[in-house]
C-alpha cells in the first residue's frame, strides 16, 4: 500500500498547480490528477499548500556548545526534513576520520532528522588540506573555514584558507567562510571591555559591518586568485552582499546566505533590558533595520541564494537566573535557535507580507539549499523520484510562537512572542509521518545520511575537473 496526498496546491521553486502525490515506500513515484487511490492510504490536502520538505544547510549539532542530535526532531515539527551540520575536526584527527567519528558517536540511532555533513578545518596543515580529496568518500562535498575566533580552534590563517580553495576544487568540494575579521574583532573587544563597556548591548560594536564586508572582500579575492567556487555563510548587511553580487556579476562563483534571524531581529535587541539581551547574541551579530530590509531585498533578487537557520541551541542560564557573561559580553554563548522556527518566520514575514513570493519561499528554504549541499533532487523538491520529504502545510493556521511549544532544549526562544501563520498540519519524511500540527509522531533515531554529491550547485560555472 502506498501513499496518496490529494489535491494540494503544489508550491515548487518553479510552479505552483494542483495535483495528488503518490508514494511509495520512501519515494514519489508519480504526481497528477485523479490518480487511482485504490489500495492507498490517502491524505486529503484539499485548500492546503504542499511544498518539499525543508532543507536547512546551516546548523550547529554538538558544536558551539550546542545541544545535540536528541533534539533533533524540532526540525521536523518545523517543517524542516533535512539538516547541514557542521563537524568539529579535532586535533590531530584528519578530516575524513573526524566525518567518520562523528557519525559512529553523535548520530547513528541518535539523529531523527535526515542530515547532510559539513566538514570544518580545526587543525590547519598540510595533512588536512590533502584530506579535502578524501571528502567525497564519506558523503561530504562541502568544507567550512572560519575567519573569526582568534585565539580559539575554530580560527584558520588565510594561508590555509587559499591551500583548501586550491585542493579543495580538485575533488569538488566546495569551501564555505565564516567571513569577519578576526584581528580587528580582537582588539575592539578589548577596548570595549577595557572602558567598562561589557553590557550585550556593546557586543555589536566589538563586531562592525566593516569588519564583516572586509573579510568576505578578502575570501572572494582568496578565491578569484585560486579560480575556485566559495560560500561565504551568514551574510548579514548590505555591503557584504554588494561585494558578493558585484564578484558574481564580474564572473567569480561566489555566493552567499543569510539566516532567519537576519531578516527577522535588528541590533536594538541587543540592548533589552535585564540581560535580556544576551538572548540575541550570535556571530556576527545582528545588524540595523536597514540591513535587515535590505536583507530581504537581496534573497528575493537572487543576490543571496538561500536561508539557513544556523541553528545552535545552547543553554544560556536564563531558566535558572544564572547568566552567562554577565559581566563580559564576549563570554555569553552565542546562539541562535531556530530550525523549528525558520520555514514559520519566512513565511508569516515573507509569503504573508509579500516581501517574497510563495516560489520563491521554496527557492531559499527547499530547493537551493539542497543544490548548494550536493543533495537535489534527491531533497528540496516534489518530483518523481525524490524522496518523499512532503509538508501539508494550513495556512489559515494562526498562533505564536512560544518557548512552551519548542523543542531545541533550549532555555529561550529566539522568536518568542511573534506571530504565527500558517503551520506544519503535516511534515513526511521519506514517506512517513513525523509530525502533526506541531507535534512529533514519529519515532526516534530514524534520521540517515545524505550523501552530497561533488561539484554541487556553486561550481555551476565550471567543468568537473577544472
Amino acid at each position: 500500500m502506498g501513499l496518496i496526498i490529494k489535491n494540494g496546491n503544489i508550491i515548487t521553486s518553479e510552479n505552483e498547480y494542483i495535483a495528488d502525490i503518490l508514494v511509495e515506500g520512501e519515494k514519489i513515484i508519480a504526481i497528477g490528477k485523479e490518480l487511482d487511490i485504490a489500495g492507498h492510504e490517502v491524505v486529503d490536502a484539499t485548500g492546503k499548500y504542499v511544498f518539499p520538505g525543508g532543507v536547512d544547510e546551516h546548523v550547529h549539532y554538538n558544536s558551539f556548545n550546542s545541544l545535540g542530535y536528541e533534539t533533533s526532531h524540532a526540525a521536523l515539527v518545523g517543517g524542516t526534513t533535512t539538516v547541514g551540520d557542521f563537524v568539529v575536526q579535532p586535533v590531530g584527527v584528519g578530516l575524513k576520520d573526524s566525518i567518520i567519528n562523528y557519525k559512529r558517536d553523535c548520530l547513528d540511532g541518535v539523529a531523527t532528522v535526515d542530515y547532510v555533513l559539513h566538514g570544518i578545518i580545526m587543525d590547519p596543515c598540510e595533512e588536512s588540506i590533502e584530506d579535502l580529496v578524501n571528502m567525497p568518500s564519506v558523503g561530504v562535498s562541502s568544507v567550512k573555514l572560519f575567519m573569526a575566533y582568534k585565539g580559539m580552534p575554530y580560527y584558520v590563517s588565510d594561508e590555509w584558507i587559499f591551500k583548501a580553495l586550491c585542493t579543495g576544487k580538485e575533488s569538488g568540494v566546495t569551501i564555505m567562510v565564516h567571513a569577519e575579521n578576526a584581528d580587528i574583532i580582537d582588539v575592539l573587544t578589548k577596548q570595549l571591555i577595557a572602558e567598562g563597556k561589557t553590557e550585550p548591548k556593546y557586543f555589536g560594536d566589538s563586531r562592525p559591518v566593516l569588519s564583516e564586508a572586509e573579510a568576505t572582500s578578502r575570501a572572494i579575492y582568496m578565491a578569484k586568485m585560486a579560480k575556485a567556487p566559495i560560500f561565504v555563510v551568514h551574510v548579514t548587511n548590505q555591503k557584504a552582499v554588494e561585494v558578493i553580487r558585484e564578484a558574481y556579476n564580474e564572473g567569480v562563483s561566489a555566493y552567499g546566505e543569510t539566516c532567519t534571524h537576519y531578516l527577522m531581529l535588528n541590533d536594538e535587541n541587543l540592548a533589552r533590558p535585564n540581560f535580556e539581551g544576551a538572548k540575541y547574541v550570535c556571530n556576527p551579530p545582528l545588524r540595523p533595520q536597514s540591513d535587515v530590509d535590505f536583507m530581504w531585498e537581496a534573497i528575493n533578487k537572487g543576490w543571496i541564494t538561500s536561508v539557513g537557520s544556523d541553528h545552535c541551541a545552547v543553554m544560556g542560564g536564563f531558566a535558572e537566573g544564572k547568566h552567562k557573561g554577565i559581566n563580559d559580553f564576549s563570554k555569553i554563548p552565542p546562539g541562535s535557535p531556530g530550525v523549528q522556527e525558520r520555514l514559520y518566520m519566512m513565511w508569516t514575514y515573507g509569503v504573508e507580507t509579500g516581501r517574497i513570493s510563495r516560489q520563491k519561499f521554496v527557492e531559499v528554504c527547499c530547493t537551493t539549499p539542497a543544490k548548494i549541499c550536493g543533495i537535489y533532487p534527491q531533497k528540496g523538491d516534489i518530483a518523481v523520484g525524490s524522496d518523499a520529504d512532503i509538508v501539508v502545510f494550513d495556512q489559515n493556521y494562526r498562533g505564536a510562537i512560544s518557548i512552551k511549544d519548542s523543542l531545541s532544549g533550549s532555555d529561550y526562544c529566539t522568536y518568542e512572542g511573534y506571530e504565527q501563520k500558517g503551520i506544519a498540519e503535516k511534515v513526511f519524511l521519506r514517506g512517513k509521518l513525523v509530525a502533526e500540527n506541531g507535534k512529533f509522531v514519529g519515532e526516534f533515531g530514524e534520521g540517515k545520511q545524505v550523501i552530497s554529491k561533488p561539484y554541487a550547485y556553486c561550481y555551476n560555472k565550471f567543468k568537473e575537473g577544472e
